[in-house]
């Protein structure tokens, strides 16, 4: 059984920066790309970024483009999200996701994790 554990989260002033990390168990992680998604209270989930297997390739949401920055250790089965110039409107819990398919749709990823709270004070 496939796991993903998130951390790094927490309060943070606007302006900040957070790193969250994502430890995955349970299969072979290299072979499948990561994702980052979000949700804020009364909003649907939305994409924040994603990686390839290989590490290689990236893709970011436009609300994020500039700020964070998505990487992988295959070696240590985990991904990062760092967050710089965080902003207000970036509080959401963040979820972890893993799965076959390079899509921006929550709807295709076989695997999430509980999720971090990240919260940014103005």
């Amino acid at each position: 059984q496939v796991q993903l554990v998130e951390s790094g989260g927490g309060l943070v002033q606007a302006g900040g920066s957070l790193r969250l990390s994502c430890l995955a168990s349970g299969r072979t992680f290299s072979g499948y790309a990561m994702g980052w998604f979000r949700q804020a209270p009364g909003r649907e989930r939305e994409f924040v970024a994603r990686i390839s297997g290989s590490g290689t390739n990236t893709v970011y949401a436009d609300s994020v483009k500039g700020r964070f920055t998505m990487s992988r250790d295959n070696a240590q089965n985990t991904c990062f999200l760092q967050m710089n110039s965080l902003k207000p409107e970036d509080t959401a819990v963040y979820y972890c996701t893993l799965g076959p398919k390079w899509t921006s749709l929550p709807t295709y990823w076989d695997y999430w994790g509980q999720g971090t709270q990240v919260t940014v004070s103005s």
